[in-house]
């Protein structure tokens, strides 16, 4: 991966130079993400039901109704 980033940062257009640079910065967190079996999928999917019932009812109803769906749906 460091062959890549190196390469990159030479080579690549600007955008793609700027993307090896955040890589770098932080190789250690992209390293475990690539190789570690866990993995926050479920919690990213309740987070995107959570945030599509906000949109949704956004100006129609209260908070305490926007709550009662999250906790009542499965």
């Amino acid at each position: 991966m460091l062959e890549w980033i190196r390469q990159a940062e030479q080579d690549a257009p600007k955008p793609m130079k700027g993307f090896a640079g955040f890589l770098r910065q932080d190789l250690d967190a992209v390293t475990a993400g690539l190789t570690l079996p866990w993995s926050s999928g479920v919690v990213e999917g309740h987070v995107n039901r959570v945030k599509t019932l906000k949109r949704a009812m956004y100006g129609r109803a209260s908070f305490a109704l926007l709550r009662a769906r999250i906790l009542t749906q499965p």
